[in-house]
């Protein structure tokens, strides 16, 4: 079984942030599928998803709704990226295991492979 953590930290954009995105989400996926062990964190610019996957008109919302478990966000950037209430009113996870950031020496720590998007 392997730990993976997935960290996205693309913008939301462009297309090119949503493929990103979307590689991400399907990365996650295929590992919990195979029963591994998957940690999804928003970082960064990346916070700024959350809010818009919470939409279910988005094409990705579905993925991100079966993935959602395994979703948490940076505290900071969510403050930082201006959808702190949107994160909390999405009841996603906030980590600020680090200054108010989540701890990515932790998760490596901890046996986490780190794939970044």
């Amino acid at each position: 079984m392997h730990k993976v953590a997935i960290l996205v930290y693309a913008d939301t954009e462009s297309h090119a942030d949503l493929g990103r995105l979307t590689n991400a989400l399907t990365t996650a996926k295929e590992f919990i599928d195979a029963g591994d062990e998957v940690e999804i964190v928003f970082d960064g610019a990346g916070t700024q998803w959350v809010p818009e996957l919470e939409d279910d008109s988005h094409t990705a919302a579905p993925l991100y709704q079966s993935l959602k478990e395994h979703a948490s966000a940076c505290e900071f950037c969510a403050g930082a990226f201006d959808v702190e209430a949107e994160v909390t009113e999405s009841g996603v996870d906030r980590r600020a295991e680090y200054e108010g950031h989540p701890s990515v020496r932790a998760l490596v720590d901890d046996g986490y492979e780190v794939i970044t998007f």
